[in-house]
């Protein structure tokens, strides 16, 4: 079983509310774009009521687009249902200080109806349910997300006066690996580093990347639903320090024509004793189990693009000769393929290279956990691996669009069979919503093009 031991125990909360030490609780829950959503309480009534009782929010807040407003399509949350409240239940094991916010703690809440019943489409549930599956097998996840951002030295109000357009980037040019570049930057990298550590997040490593600003923090891996929790708060304590700091930071897929930012996903199994279960005496290394797992991946792939990359932006990032992947393959350490291979051994797990700075981690972790089960369940087979360049080769297309893999994800069989009909058409409406907010916009690009040569 995985350690479920809290950064921070609810004995020393009260202890540090008494001292005066800790003020404020912060009860949030991840919303289907992958933020935080939630109140702050003063830190006494936290203790006197909502520990025990929870609190509640508008169910709105997991049927709304990415600028809050209100929609139609969704069967959980309407004006016809009159927009009431589901409940927030405070999950203790992800109590922890908020190290850049004097005086605070936080926890993730869980979501439920007001009769105790799941909110099946909340990305945190969805992502249990899979888990739960795993369990059943014997098996469990462990995770490790590697998200890059592109820092700028506007403020988040002055981009926003800009239109997000002529900022200053953080670096002037590449600097991928370079100790001088990331150097530019040390305050900052150093602040979010430190402060994530101080909220129980284990920091392994920060570097630069390739396009001008980009950089890269990596945090140890974790069983599956601690490091997606951690993803979401990573994001928000990030995007915070920055502000506070008097810069910005983006992570967003694709900012512009350079590279766009990543968010790999590796993902390995364990048995009930802790042992990787992805490691045997097969071909290259891999078990049985992992070979199956490995071939679900490639199976369901293209049907699970919309947890991946949910986003119009997202499928920016898909060109040829990027480092994103653009086809549905697996190699062993080959970075043109959407599934890399890596370790031996006790570290033997896979990559998805899929997911960008975008992506939801609950929802992504959770396409790769029922996916690897659809392979062990249908006992695949793992075609050959990709020993080249996987851009020319003659694979199959990851999703060029959203409106592509909308269509894949909502005709699924295997999105069906796993996540259920409810939430496969919760995220098909998230997507169609997304796709006629962007048919409607007329853009920079058409402005530019059109204006006066048309």
């Amino acid at each position: 079983m995985a350690d479920r031991t809290p950064p921070l125990g609810i004995e020393e909360l009260r202890a540090l509310v008494t001292s005066g030490e800790i003020d404020t609780v912060v009860l949030a829950f991840p919303d289907m774009q992958g933020r935080l959503q939630g109140k702050r309480f003063a830190a006494q009534f936290f203790l006197d009521d909502v520990l025990e009782h929870g609190t509640e929010g508008c169910n709105y807040l997991l049927a709304v687009d990415a600028e809050m407003n209100t929609v139609e399509g969704y069967a959980m949350s309407s004006w016809d249902r009159g927009y009431g409240d589901f409940a927030m239940h405070p999950d203790l094991s992800t109590l922890r200080r908020v190290p850049w916010n004097e005086g605070t703690a936080m926890l993730i809440a869980d979501l439920a109806w007001n009769d105790s019943s799941p909110v099946v489409a909340a990305p945190r549930q969805i992502l249990r349910r899979q888990l739960d599956r795993l369990a059943e097998l014997g098996y469990t996840a462990n995770v490790g997300t590697e998200l890059e951002f592109i820092v700028f030295k506007d403020t988040y109000e002055q981009a926003w006066d800009a239109g997000y357009k002529a900022l200053t980037p953080a670096n002037q040019y590449n600097i991928d690996y370079s100790v001088l570049g990331t150097g530019r930057i040390e305050p900052l990298l150093r602040r979010i580093r430190n402060e994530m550590a101080a909220a129980g997040l284990v920091v392994e490593s920060a570097k630069g990347e390739c396009n001008p600003g980009q950089h890269e923090i990596v945090f140890r891996y974790d069983d599956a639903l601690v490091t997606c929790d951690q993803h979401a708060i990573y994001k928000t304590g990030a995007k915070e320090i920055a502000s506070q700091e008097g810069v910005s930071l983006t992570f967003m897929a694709k900012y512009n024509e350079a590279e766009g930012n990543s968010c790999h996903i590796h993902l390995s199994l364990a048995d009930a004793d802790g042992t990787n279960a992805m490691a045997g005496d097969g071909p290259g290394g891999m078990s049985p189990v992992m070979r199956h797992f490995l071939a679900g991946q490639l199976t369901a792939l293209r049907e699970f693009s919309l947890l991946y990359a949910p986003n119009i932006n997202s499928y920016k990032r898909f060109r040829p000769g990027s480092f994103a992947p653009t086809a549905a393959a697996w190699g062993y350490d080959n970075r043109t393929c959407a599934l890399r291979v890596v370790g031996h051994g006790r570290s033997m797990r896979f990559e998805n290279r899929l997911p960008g700075g975008d992506v939801n981690p609950h929802l992504a972790v959770a396409g790769l956990v029922a996916a690897g089960l659809h392979g062990i369940e249908q006992k695949l087979e793992l075609p050959e691996e990709c020993t080249g360049n996987a851009y020319t080769g003659d694979y199959a297309h990851v999703p060029t669009t959203l409106r592509e893999a909308a269509e894949l994800w909502e005709n699924s069989a295997i999105a069906k069979a796993a996540f259920g009909d409810e939430v496969v058409a919760h995220y098909s409406n998230m997507a169609r919503v997304e796709l006629d907010a962007f048919d409607s916009a007329v853009t920079d690009w058409e402005l530019r093009r059109s204006f006066e040569r048309m």
